[in-house]
């Protein structure tokens, strides 16, 4: 059975140590510290060494001249602290004093070769210099803002607004009815990968009620919200979201697909589902292991239907 544990990108967070962010004289400290830990991010891709991990400085990293300040991300189990570092667009590896030590990978794939708690603070900080990149000025008056409290907020230099990271929700589900679960694609997908149906949470509604919604807005089936079971979540840094998964009870099976929306949808029986996961299906192959999506189907097409709520 999977288990929120099971799931990428969050089965090994990193100790937060959110206090931390207000002490200035302990940042200080550790960011001197031979002790503390630093990874580099360009653009989003994390710098990965020849073995598939991140590549780890010391505070000589500092000496590469990022973006802003050090992101604080949080300690490991031994109270060493870990920092990240947003890298120009410009930040060229040939040359540099750490040239050699690894390359900048692309993020999708990056995070799929990680360990646990490497992707967890890789896929933290992509969604926090995303959030970064693009609220450099306030909301409230357009005036400048600049990072503080070790990246996780925002302040207006002129009139002192706050602003914090923002995670969007999203409604990812699996409608079932019977002995079989609806699949889509999207236009823009490889041939043959289908997945579950999402969509963003609406300001007024619960997950369960998006659920509902989306399945009916995108494929054109109608289920009672309140049948929807939760089953884990997962942070997307893609650019910031939060993945919330369910399995909800379909209550018709006709399809009509918004084409605006997906190229298609289908139902599945639970034993094609099986070898979709397996990567047995002659013409259908299903979301890497990374994905939520894998782990939602995974999980209605291995237990046993008589526990199904």
């Amino acid at each position: 059975m999977t288990h929120m544990a099971d799931i990428p990108l969050a089965a090994k967070p990193i100790d937060r140590a959110a206090h931390y962010r207000l002490d200035a004289a302990w940042q200080r400290a550790a960011l001197t510290s031979p002790e503390t830990l630093f990874f580099l991010m360009r653009e989003g891709e994390p710098l990965m060494n020849a073995a598939g991990g991140l590549v780890w400085l010391g505070p000589h990293a500092l000496k590469l001249s990022p973006i802003e300040g050090p992101l604080f991300l949080g300690v490991d189990k031994t109270g060493t602290p870990i920092f990240a570092l947003d890298m120009s667009a410009r930040f060229q590896l040939e040359g540099a004093p750490i040239d050699g030590l690894g390359e900048f990978v692309d993020a999708r794939h990056a995070f799929g070769a990680l360990r646990a708690l490497e992707a967890n603070l890789a896929s933290t900080a992509r969604s926090l210099f995303e959030w970064h990149r693009h609220h450099g000025f306030c909301a409230r008056c357009g005036a400048k803002s600049v990072s503080v409290e070790a990246g996780w907020k925002r302040q207006c230099e002129a009139c002192r607004g706050e602003h914090f990271p923002r995670t969007d929700p999203v409604a990812i589900m699996l409608a079932v009815k019977g002995d079989r679960c609806l699949l889509g694609r999207q236009a823009s997908w490889p041939k043959g990968f289908y997945s579950c149906l999402a969509g963003f949470v609406e300001p007024g509604e619960t997950v369960e009620q998006a659920a509902a919604r989306e399945l009916e807005e995108e494929a054109g089936i109608q289920a009672d919200w309140q049948s929807a079971r939760y089953l884990f979540g997962q942070p997307w840094p893609f650019p910031s979201s939060l993945m919330v998964g369910v399995i909800l009870q379909a209550e018709t099976e006709e399809i009509t697909i918004d084409a605006k929306e997906i190229e298609e949808a289908k139902w599945f029986s639970r034993s094609e589902v099986q070898s979709i996961l397996e990567g047995q299906h002659p013409v259908i192959y299903a979301p890497p292991e990374m994905a939520i999506a894998h782990h939602i189907m995974k999980v209605w097409a291995y237990e046993d239907p008589g526990s199904e709520a």
